[in-house]
């Protein structure tokens, strides 16, 4: 098993060659390389190869002569050396994303199998397609959500190779933007993790305490601000511990970990009731005794990295959570 030395969508392995953004003929050139693959993207979910006689699963990369008129084009960088991939990608390959329609997608491949969401092909994908996945979703949505100028309401045209839009009316250009929220593992002085189940999700399905990051806020405030107002308690310590892209839509995950304050009891720990329905702390053996009645977060998810690195290898499996 890999080490999980870091976020499990931290792991990109990609030369992103920032330079080649500023041509303006950038797309054009990516059509007559040879060398050029492209990798296709339909409502979220990307094209992956074939797996053939037990190959490792990877994205699939296909000529830009092979796929159809894309509704949004974007480069991504280039391929870079690294151990196990598992196709032989030559370092300085560069690959494109397109966001195909549906009569595109099934031109391409009509098997459904073969297009995976980012949730269910990251935890079998290697670092550089994992990545690679992870960049080309966080821009298709970025893009899906500028189509008009937030100044004037006009129409934007996509510009910088996929990497800019410019306002056809002002001329003004918008850029790609993330939202840092922060994610934090509360633990008191008995070492004990505390898990809250949100009112969005399925019953019985426990994860880390979250929040975005307020305008004029230092991400070590969020952390106190957040837990204060979901669960009641004064943290102090905290510690920043690891990032990783949500691009679901477009978050920044900023993992801290977070000690009860001296003189606050954890057993004052009361779900707001509004985002968070309930609050249980647990032991490592009382984790591990709950999984079979609990759900926890994926193995996507940077609350999963940061709880396993708590408990200090990985978790035995628990409830399905169907949003993971």
């Amino acid at each position: 098993m890999r080490e999980p030395s870091a976020p499990p969508l931290a792991r990109a392995a990609l030369d992103r060659d920032g330079d080649t953004r500023a041509d303006d003929d950038a797309l054009a050139h990516l059509d007559a390389d040879p060398a050029a693959r492209v990798i296709a993207v339909h409502r979220d979910k990307a094209l992956l190869a074939e797996v053939i006689e037990g190959s490792a699963p990877s994205l699939q990369f296909l000529r830009p002569a092979d796929v159809p008129t894309p509704a949004l084009r974007a480069y991504l960088g280039r391929a870079v050396a690294t151990a196990g991939s598992p196709d032989g990608l030559p370092p300085g390959t560069p690959i494109e994303l397109r966001v195909v329609d549906a009569d595109a997608a099934a031109a391409l491949e009509g098997e459904d199998a073969r297009w995976s969401g980012l949730r269910a092909a990251a935890p079998v994908l290697g670092d550089r397609d994992a990545g690679l996945f992870t960049e080309a979703l966080a821009l298709a949505n970025w893009h899906d959500n500028a189509r008009f100028c937030p100044r004037c309401g006009s129409t934007t045209t996509v510009v910088q190779a996929g990497w800019a839009r410019r306002c056809d009316r002002e001329g003004n250009l918008l850029f790609p933007r993330t939202d840092p929220a922060v994610i934090v593992l509360v633990t008191d002085d008995d070492d004990r993790v505390l898990l809250g189940s949100n009112a969005l999700w399925e019953q019985n399905r426990f994860s880390l305490l979250a929040g975005f990051v307020e305008p004029g806020e230092s991400l070590e405030a969020a952390v106190v601000r957040e837990v204060g107002e979901e669960a009641g308690l004064l943290v102090d310590r905290v510690e920043y511990g690891g990032s990783q892209p949500w691009p679901f839509p477009a978050s920044l995950m900023l993992g801290f970990t977070a000690r009860v304050a001296a003189g606050a009891a954890p057993s004052s720990a009361a779900p707001d009731g509004v985002e968070i329905l309930q609050l249980r702390w647990f032991t490592r053996e009382e984790l591990a005794e709950s999984v079979g009645d609990i759900g926890l977060p994926g193995g996507t998810s940077i609350a999963r990295w940061m709880l396993e690195r708590w408990y200090g290898g990985p978790i035995p499996e628990s409830l399905a959570w169907a949003t993971s």
